[in-house]
């Protein structure tokens, strides 16, 4: 969110009202079609339930096949326990390559569509975006993973603070994990973590092959926008294969649901990713991989060009021993680096960071951000029996630098995103006992941090802990498959480089001090979370299946760090007076604590005739100062409700379906309203090499924003009506 996003108020008691009526009527929903199951469900669940056709029971079908029964039960990529999302005792949701697909996502929030208590906030630049969960964002609140390298950069404004840049066409899968339970994929994300996994060759080569390609090309009718992509693979041999990917995107301004063209929402893209697959034996994998960005856009009404380079390099090796149950290691190793560059259009006025001096910056000048992030992961997993229990043993580490120089156009240093050094690491042991109907998940996590930079440094150290009990209660009859967990469980967040040393005058508009604090304290996130897990198959026929998650979650982030406008002409603040500057200061500061609650739910039923679908979570958060004064917390997302429901025919051959999408307002946005999407949705497989998709997104043209990109002066409105047409061609020998 923007720097002076703390400027969002208490709501009035019409605000408070609307979102109660909101969460009312998001709840009577969820009532409604509960029945009938929930959730998200994506093409490899259509091709398991017909599977399982003719069958004595879907989970036969599902182990002749090797494959799961629903998209719950894909192994998450982010399980170091070889975990599905369906049997994780947390919130664990899968999007796989199909849904991706079916869903023609332009942008991260069209591929996140439909998950549970994540949003993702874009600004106009729909290229980059910055991942919310449960209310938290930006600084590493939430750790975005590509391949396994971490995406850290940040450049502050009024706009989007965390940005990376992923094409949806690269991707092949997306797991989310909810909550601080995710403490063992590094420091910082007590929002969550969203891990992103990138095509591959085996994915993509059928049984047989040696090499193959594919063309596709999409287009959208608003904002007149080309899409066209080439994938190759070559398998050298069962140990060495080898996948590129190239995708360019050239979109122009799009049109809101009110027909007014939305101006610097254009935008042209280049990306790309290497990847290759190294089997030195049966038990060992090395992937080694690239991935590169390279996009353009305008900001500040066509005032400035935006050109981006990302250029991320991952290594991961993964090991095992099928005589030995201890060993099951995985290194990681990765570097991404990020070139920010901001061109003037023309001159611009301004004042000088450090005199404060009115100066112009002439048309051509840039500022850069630079940011390059070097992390290393390495963790084993042992597997074990004591007595009556088995045993998961995880134990590992990891670290994170980041080196991030920034250059103004008006001489120094950016006076929003500093230059500076961040180290980050830490050391985790968890282990997961079973014992027939009792799972129980003990963790603890040490995790240490050291900024440096012109305005001062910091350090700390915290240990988190984590526990978790499950029963599965019903081992015959209906309710067998239901398990019911809690969880407690803390996160650690250090403050971030520009938390910490932002400094100098505003450089537009008015005059103010932006101060350093380098006694900030690191944010700890407590989290209570109750839950349910249930799976069924046969639930109402004998070739469907029933999956479902639900939980209640209470998270207190205690120290949570906010921007804090400061008096002049309070003596206590600490803020100077400025001659020809407004009598305020700008500077993060602790808040008491951050608390944010809310209820998800995801699952589907699936059927040979189709599915059904339902997600739903219900939010809210405010922040306590120190002195006990609430404010509704600015990052808090739009509760929803998103229904689904498609239908197979010729053969699986022919999907069509649609999706319908309550948001509910959050209090205190003034600029953000109820809104209900509608999109449809085809998939055609001509033959076995020529795939067609159609999609209409918000059918009924309705003019909405979302409110992460809501402040309080203005509203940002995404895409009306949107017609997309694709055609992906394959060959291969």
């Amino acid at each position: 969110m923007g720097l002076l996003a703390h400027e969002v108020g208490t709501p009035s008691g019409d605000g408070a009202m609307k979102f109660r009526l909101g969460a009312m009527r998001a709840t009577a929903l969820m009532a409604g079609v509960a029945a009938i199951s929930i959730g998200v469900v994506s093409a490899s669940a259509q091709e398991a339930g017909n599977q399982a056709q003719n069958q004595e029971t879907t989970e036969q079908a599902a182990q002749e096949s090797g494959d799961g029964v629903t998209l719950l039960d894909k192994i998450t990529v982010v399980s170091r326990t070889d975990e599905s999302a369906i049997d994780a005792m947390a919130s664990v949701s899968h999007v796989d390559a199909e849904s991706i697909q079916r869903r023609m996502a332009t942008t991260q929030q069209g591929v996140l569509f439909g998950v549970p208590g994540v949003a993702a906030q874009s600004d106009a630049n729909r290229t980059a975006s910055s991942i919310n969960i449960r209310g938290l964002q930006d600084f590493g609140r939430v750790a975005v993973i590509v391949d396994g390298a971490r995406q850290n950069f940040q450049r502050s404004g009024h706009g989007t603070q965390s940005m990376f840049w992923l094409d949806p066409e690269l991707v092949k899968q997306v797991d989310v994990i909810r909550g601080p339970v995710a403490n063992t994929y590094g420091s910082g994300a007590i929002g969550g973590v969203v891990f992103y996994e990138t095509k591959d060759a085996e994915d993509f080569l059928r049984d047989g092959e040696t090499w193959a390609g594919s063309v596709s090309g999409i287009y959208e009718t608003n904002g007149h926008g080309w899409t066209t992509s080439a994938t190759g693979a070559y398998r050298f041999n069962d140990a060495f294969d080898v996948l590129g990917n190239i995708v360019y995107r050239d979109y122009g301004s799009y049109k809101d649901g009110g027909g007014d063209t939305v101006p610097g929402t254009g935008f042209d893209v280049l990306n790309g990713m290497l990847k290759t697959t190294i089997r030195p034996t049966e038990n060992s994998e090395l992937k080694l991989g690239w991935v590169g960005a390279n996009d353009s856009w305008t900001e500040g009404a066509n005032a400035y060009d935006m050109d981006v380079k990302q250029n991320t390099f991952t290594g991961r090796y993964n090991v095992t021993d099928d005589e030995n149950s201890w060993l099951d290691l995985h290194i990681n190793a990765a570097y991404n680096k990020t070139d920010l560059g901001q061109t003037y259009l023309k001159d611009v006025n301004q004042f000088d960071s450090t005199t404060g001096a009115p100066i112009v910056v002439p048309a051509g000048s840039q500022t850069t951000y630079d940011l390059g992030t070097y992390s290393f992961d390495i963790w084993n997993t042992s597997r074990f029996d004591t007595g009556f229990a088995s045993h998961e043993l995880t134990y590992g580490g990891d670290w994170v630098s980041d080196d991030v120089v920034t250059a103004n156009a008006g001489g120094g240093m950016d006076v929003y995103t500093p230059s500076g050094k961040r180290r980050v690491s830490g050391a985790y042991i968890q282990d997961k006992l079973t014992y027939e109907w009792l799972e129980v998940i003990g963790a603890l996590r040490y995790d240490s941090y050291k900024l440096d930079g012109n305005s001062g440094a910091a350090s700390g150290d915290r240990l988190s802990p984590r526990i978790t009990v499950g029963v599965s209660p019903f081992q015959e009859g209906t309710l067998q498959g239901l398990q019911v967990y809690g969880t407690y469980a803390e996160g650690y967040r250090s403050p971030t480089i520009t938390e910490t040393l932002i400094s100098g005058l505003h450089p537009s508009g008015v005059k103010f001090p932006f101060l350093p604090n380098p006694n900030l304290k690191p944010e700890t996130a407590k989290t209570w979370e109750f839950g349910i897990n249930y799976k069924q198959d046969g639930f109402i026929q004998p070739d469907d299946a029933l999956r479902l998650k639900a939980a209640y979650f209470n998270n207190d982030v205690a120290d949570y760090i906010g921007g804090a406008t400061l008096s002049a002409y309070d003596p206590t603040s600490g803020c100077p007076r400025v001659t020809g500057a407004i009598p305020i200061c700008y500077q993060y500061q602790n808040f008491a604590n951050a608390k944010i609650r809310g209820f998800e739910l995801e699952g589907v039923y699936d059927a040979a005739w189709g599915f059904l679908g339902l997600s739903a979570s219900i939010i809210d958060g405010y922040t306590v100062s120190y002195k006990g004064e609430q404010e509704d917390l600015a990052t808090i997302p739009s509760s929803q409700v998103t229904g689904q429901l498609g239908f197979r025919f010729l053969e699986d051959r022919l999907v069509l379906g649609g999706e319908v999408q309550y948001n509910g307002a959050p209090k205190g946005n003034n600029y953000a309203s109820d809104y209900t999407l509608v999109n449809a949705f085809a998939t055609y497989k001509a033959t076995n090499d020529l795939n067609v998709n159609f999609r209409v997104d918000n059918i009924f043209d309705v003019k909405y924003t979302n409110p992460l990109n809501a402040s309080t002066t203005s509203a940002l409105y995404e895409p009306g009506v949107t017609f997309k047409l694709g055609a992906t061609m394959r060959f291969g020998g």
